[in-house]
């Protein structure tokens, strides 16, 4: 059997948000201290093949949302020699407003999605105003509209787009979230996404708030580390610890980027 194919793999920085630590845990017993969230896109490069995974979200959502954003993801993609409007292959970890969006930075691109997903953000629990608010409509109908020109592919759990990459279903967070594995120089790396916002949510078994299902986000950090190759190897969706503990490729793009396919630091 041929050897995976070997992704480079970045997590580019476009926005940031000020929280306490209070904010960010379901079981409140932790000492407050400001907490605040990154928010990533990431890109998995091989020699033949290039995926982003996720969108991000625009300056208006951002300033609606009092998000401050610090550039277009778009730019953000450029800093690793990526064009947007080139781009064939988006991996949409969930639908909530930060992860989904700026349809206009990709025109050639099909969209992969979880079936729960699309179900879930269209269907009866959407009712439900505390479960709605992590989604923005605008977004949620930009991707009907992208199933409706041929530009989604839907999956049901595991699914191997390529040899060395993978998506899979743990839901929790949202009803249909993905995670993603790829296969890199330094082993099999998981992108978490929003399975795991940050590294304490892992270490201590106490989740974000913003879940639907408690029971399947902690199942869901079991399965982000039997899929990746340690501990090490699993990088969470929101926390700025991945840009300190992990290399930039090059100097101009420190603290903007940074390389997930080799070691981190800590």
């Amino acid at each position: 059997m041929p050897a995976p194919t070997v992704y480079e793999l970045f997590a580019i920085k476009y926005a940031t948000h000020e929280r306490g630590a209070h904010e960010n845990f379901v079981f409140r017993d932790v000492h407050d201290a400001p907490m605040p969230l990154d928010f990533y896109v990431w890109v998995a490069r091989s020699a033949e093949r290039t995926f982003v995974i996720d969108t991000g979200f625009s300056e208006a959502t951002g300033r609606r949302r009092e998000r401050t954003i610090l550039r277009n993801p778009r730019e953000g993609l450029a800093a690793v020699g990526v064009d947007a409007a080139a781009v064939e292959h988006v991996i949409l970890t969930h639908m909530h407003y930060d992860h989904v969006g700026n349809f206009e930075n990709f025109p050639r691109a099909t969209f992969h999605l979880q079936d729960r997903e699309m179900a879930y953000a269209t269907g009866r629990y959407m009712c439900h105003g505390r479960l709605r608010a992590p989604f923005d409509v605008e977004n949620v109908t930009g991707l009907v509209r992208a199933l409706y020109r041929g530009r989604v592919a839907f999956h049901d759990g595991f699914e191997q787009l390529d040899s060395g990459l993978s998506v899979h279903l743990v839901g929790g967070h949202s009803h249909g979230l993905q995670i993603v594995r790829v296969h890199t120089a330094r082993g099999w790396v998981v992108i978490a996404s929003d399975a795991a916002h940050f590294y304490a949510h892992m270490e201590t078994g106490n989740p974000f708030p913003i879940v639907l299902n408690v029971g399947e986000m902690l199942e869901g950090h079991r399965t982000c580390h039997r899929l990746a190759d340690s501990a090490r190897h699993v990088v969470p969706g929101h926390d700025p610890l991945v840009l300190r503990r992990y290399p930039a490729p090059s100097p101009e793009v420190e603290g903007i980027v940074a390389r997930l396919d080799a070691m981190p630091a800590e």
